[in-house]
């Protein structure tokens, strides 16, 4: 059975970001054997964790390993607490039903063109979806750069305080040099 690496971008993201594509690269290039799976995720919380569960239960008992970039981050952290795996968050989004409350309405995702409704309901869904404390932290890898100009960097060093952390000075949220770690962070998440 072929170890996993799921990859979860962010909110209003693909599967084809920067990021997404230097872990995929990286891995054909030199792990050819790790498969990787980076799923379009759904643009409401409900739907997301849906999909989520369906493909941690469709990939069973494989070695896997996960790396979540801002609000993929968020759901990362949460599959690492409810079912056991490794993750590797990159500028993640602790509480984003925060940022999301400042967002409602119609949205557009500039990559996709895709149009959809952030309502309250979704709002809710997120923060009942959160995990409030890390049981676990020793699964979590947090790399955070100081710079990133979406979300206070701060949030993630309080939230993750027990877990690995790299902080770097300046950057921003795409986490400029994201290629330097992919070696490490297929070791961290033991694949």
């Amino acid at each position: 059975m072929s170890p996993t690496l799921i990859y979860l971008h962010g909110f209003n993201s693909t599967p084809d970001s920067v990021k997404a594509r230097q872990m995929k690269e990286y891995l054909t290039k030199e792990l050819p054997d790790i498969q990787i799976c980076i799923p379009a995720l759904p643009n409401t919380p409900a739907a997301t964790w849906q999909m989520l569960q369906q493909i941690l239960a469709d990939l069973g008992d494989r070695p896997l390993g996960l790396v979540g970039s801002s609000m993929g981050g968020f759901w990362a952290t949460k599959i690492a607490e409810v079912y056991g795996h490794k993750a590797v968050v990159v500028n993640p989004a602790v509480q984003p039903h925060h940022l999301l409350q400042q967002l409602l309405g119609p949205q557009q995702n500039p990559y996709t063109g895709e149009k959809y409704l952030l309502e309250p309901q979704h709002v809710t869904e997120l923060r009942e979806l959160g995990v409030p404390e890390l049981h676990h932290p020793e699964r979590i890898w947090l790399l955070q750069q100081q710079g990133d100009e979406v979300l206070d960097y701060r949030h993630a060093l309080q939230f993750y305080h027990f877990a690995r952390t790299t902080i770097e000075q300046g950057g921003n949220h795409a986490f400029i040099g994201f290629e330097r770690y992919c070696a490490q962070i297929v070791r961290f998440l033991q694949l």
